[in-house]
């Protein structure tokens, strides 16, 4: 995907640095943040529950009920992801901009989900997010 702020840095990669880099990060620890408190109660009712009048599915029917995805599926790992990079990508996918590529294997089924999304609601998401962990009821 289109990122001008990478794009720089991954062009001089070799095949065997992405392997390494690669191999770095699966290795490391997820950190989960604290959630804002103030957006909990929007935010888990979307993630678990979703909104069925408006046709938006529960976050966790795909990611999962703690946001560590389905991997044989395609669907992505999310828990714990910063805030602001949540935030970002869910408003990418709402505008058009990221669409069945890696990001969204799942035959473009963000961009559907987040067009219907407000920008609280997709920030109360973010946040959510940030705190989802394994222990997060």
């Amino acid at each position: 995907r289109a990122n001008p702020i990478i794009l720089g840095i991954a062009m001089t990669l070799s095949d065997q640095d992405m392997l390494d880099l690669g191999a770095h990060f699966a290795a490391q620890t997820v950190k989960p943040d604290i959630a804002d408190e103030a957006l909990v109660p929007v935010a888990q009712h979307l993630y678990r529950t979703g909104d069925a009048k408006r046709g938006v599915p529960a976050c966790m029917s795909c990611h999962g009920p703690t946001g560590r995805g389905n991997p044989a599926s395609g669907y992505p790992s999310i828990a714990s992801q910063h805030g602001r990079y949540t935030a970002d990508m869910l408003r990418r996918f709402r505008g058009g901009e990221i669409h069945g590529d890696a990001v969204d294997v799942n035959g473009n089924l963000m961009p559907q989900i987040a067009a219907k999304l407000t920008d609280a609601e997709i920030d109360a998401l973010a946040s959510y997010i940030q705190g989802l962990n394994s222990a997060t009821p």
